[in-house]
Parts: structure tokens; sequence; C-alpha cells
């Protein structure tokens, strides 16, 4: 059976937002299986036990949607330049400035999927957020996006890593786009710029050592051991991706549902030690901050202050 063009699909997915897609054969991946198995033995997942969870899932497609022949991929952009105007306040992950983004690009994933059904007929599919046992980085440098960086997240020769990575999982055969080169060199801002020292080896990060564990992640209360290294961050951190060279490429989003409200930018660092229950409410109704609710959040900010 020949495999069918994706130029159309592509098309209609930058139409949606997107700006970047790749294709892959949905195929068990071989190379990650060993580096998964060492990187769970190692405990670098922490407490994030759902990682241990559905390995062969993982590793391959065909077991997610049964009869899938593609891993499309793609690349949706939330690189702001909009900052917190007290430089004292504490810092919020700039993905997370706006509306959550697994509603807002899974909403264009499920209009990208009834375009596929209605060109190609019926179509056997699941699109995916970050929501699922799926390796979204290794799919996206697998059909050409990038490369994984020293820090192990995607890197975008044109736009550098300020992007949301999501996929469709089908049993429509495309033709498939191959791998590009590592252009890291011998680069090593990002191992150097981390306060906690999580970048272990290259693209090897120690989950249990990242900001954005400590204040995402884990439930119990941050340990001593990391006290003063957090530089102010009270929920995810972005050091690693403000030091890569090339974020110089990366260009404004234009997606307004990711667009921070001007109270969040305004908030000053005595807003954040008065947070109220109504506040939090009122900024964060339909945010990503909502997974570690107000308690969690406050206790990031103590634990920036003491």
């Amino acid at each position: 059976m020949k495999k069918q063009s994706a130029d159309e699909l592509k098309r209609r997915a930058k139409e949606l937002g997107f700006f970047q897609v790749g294709i892959s054969k949905a195929d068990f991946l071989e190379k990650e299986a060993p580096r998964l198995e060492k990187w769970l033995a190692d405990d670098f997942h922490g407490q994030m036990s759902y990682m241990g969870n559905h390995f062969d899932k993982r590793l391959d497609p065909r077991k997610l949607v049964p009869g899938s022949k593609s891993v499309i991929s793609l690349l949706y952009n939330y690189q702001s330049e909009k900052k917190q105007v007290d430089p004292e306040a504490p810092k919020i992950s700039r993905y997370a400035y706006g509306n959550d983004y697994h509603y807002v690009i899974k909403y264009k994933l499920k209009e990208l999927l009834y375009w596929m059904q209605e060109k190609y007929g019926a179509v056997e599919a699941r699109v995916f957020v970050d929501s699922a046992p799926v390796m979204e980085r290794q799919w996206a440098e697998k059909s050409g996006l990038g490369w994984l960086g020293k820090h192990s997240l995607l890197i975008n020769k044109q736009a550098g890593s300020w992007f949301f990575l999501a996929e469709i999982i089908c049993d429509l055969e495309f033709e498939t786009d191959g791998p590009v080169t590592d252009h890291c060199g011998t680069c090593t801002a990002c191992i150097d710029a981390c306060p906690t020292d999580a970048i272990v080896a290259d693209q090897v990060v120690d989950g249990s050592k990242c900001i954005s564990y400590f204040t995402i992640e884990l439930k119990e209360a941050i340990p001593n051991a990391v006290k003063g290294q957090f530089e102010n961050w009270m929920f995810g951190c972005d050091i690693c991706q403000d030091v890569c060279p090339w974020n110089r490429f990366s260009k404004p989003h234009s997606e307004p549902e990711f667009e921070p409200s001007e109270q969040l930018l305004q908030m000053t660092k005595d807003d954040w030690q008065e947070i109220t229950d109504e506040v939090f409410r009122d900024l964060f109704r339909k945010s990503p901050v909502k997974r570690t609710g107000l308690e969690g959040l406050k206790r990031n900010i103590k634990f920036l202050e003491d």
C-alpha cells in the first residue's frame, strides 16, 4: 500500500497554529529502552511513580493505538517576552503564564484529527499532549523536529526550545521524515547554569533534583539540602532554556490563550507572600499552576523566603 504524502496534513496543522510537524514510523524505540530502564533504576524520577508505569507502552506506540503506523509530532510555540514586573517577585515558568496548554493544544489536535477523518475516511488515532506514556521528545527527534540538548529538551535550529510537544498516533501510513544532527557541540551552558546540578550527564536529568520537580511534583516538604538554590523560582524553572544559545532564534508566540494577565505580571513580592484563596482562584482559574494548589504554592513561596 502506497504511503500518504503528509504535505496537506502539515499545511492544515500550520493553519491551526503548529509551527512545525514531523512524522515517524510507529515502531519500538529500541535505543530508548535501556536508557529509560537505567533512568528509572537510578531513581531519577523521584516521587513521580507514574514514570515507572506502562514501560512497554512508552516504548511502543502500537500498544497505545493498536494497528498504528505513524507518529505525527507537532510543535506549538509558547515563547513570551513579557516578564513579571517586580524583579524580587517569586517567578513562574513561562509555559504557565496563560491558560493550560493541555486543553488549548488538545482542542487543536482534535480539530486536526477531524480534518484527517474527513480527508482520509475512518482513522484509528489518539491525540496526546504530555498526558500519557508517550516519549514525546524522542518521537519529535526521530521525526526531524530537532535534537535533544544536554538538558534533554528538544532544540529546534530555527526556534530554540520554547515550545510544547504534541502527538497524533494513527493507523495511516505517511511518508516519514528523518532525524537532524545534534548542534550542541561542546557547549555546556545548561549544565553549568543549573543551580541544583540536576543535569548529571549529556541528555540525562536527575528529575528528583530539578527545581520544577521540587515546586510542582513533590507533595511533601522541600528538603533543606536545596535551600538557597532556587534562584527565586516558585513554580517550574526556565534556567536551562534561558541560557541556551539556540533560544536567541526564538520568536514570541501569537496564541491569545497563552498571554499572561496584567494582574499576574504586576504581582509584587508582597502580593505573593499575602496571596489569598480568592486571588489564587482568580489568577489561575485555567492555569497549569492549579496543579500545586494554593497550599503548594504557599509552601514554595515560604521556602524561598526562609
